[in-house]
């Protein structure tokens, strides 16, 4: 009994009672703030992660112009080369799968999923790796554009640079008003 009445006097005070409810809205409140922090991080996080990882289809083309660019006027007689390239759609994603086969009597079926990652409402395909777009073809015109046997060799040099057939590939003589 002793106990119930010391709890009792302990109840009725109004010091003990102010103090209880200022710690229980503070731990609500920390509670509160702690869920909304991550949140924000992990936000922030994501749209770093794509800010860095951003692409450029023009970006792309122009960087690999330019170093095609470089690399043929290495070539004996080429001169001044400009390189102008197309290329097919965006960046693909190819994202991560999980096959599974069963085996059978004289049955095999085959099963296959793509890896999903997150729980709730942030559930997203796992992104394996990113392609990059495919060069669909090139023109090339330098000064010795008009010697045969320059052209053949801006031929081979870009079909084995870019992975092209010679066909998607033009090489014509650079015109003198034309600014590289």
């Amino acid at each position: 009994m002793e106990i119930n009445e010391r709890l009792k006097d302990y109840f009725k005070e109004k010091k003990w009672t102010a103090l209880m409810i200022i710690c229980g809205a503070a731990g609500l409140f920390l509670i509160a703030l702690s869920s909304l922090v991550p949140e924000k991080e992990a936000a922030q996080s994501r749209n770093t992660d794509r800010n860095e990882n951003s692409f450029s289809v023009k970006d792309y083309c122009r960087e690999t112009e330019q170093r095609l660019e470089d690399f043929l006027e290495g070539i004996e007689g080429a001169g001044q080369v400009k390189v102008y390239i197309t290329v097919g759609s965006g960046e693909r994603s190819v994202y991560a799968r999980e096959e599974r086969k069963i085996r059978s009597d004289n049955k095999t079926e085959e099963e296959e999923k793509y890896v999903v990652i997150g729980n709730g409402s942030d559930k997203k395909a796992l992104v394996e790796t990113t392609e990059l777009p495919a060069v669909r073809g090139a023109v090339i015109i330098c000064s010795g554009g008009d010697s045969a046997e320059v052209r053949e060799r801006m031929y081979k040099a870009t079909a084995a640079a870019l992975d092209l057939p010679t066909g998607k590939i033009y090489v014509a003589k650079l015109d003198k008003g034309v600014r590289p």
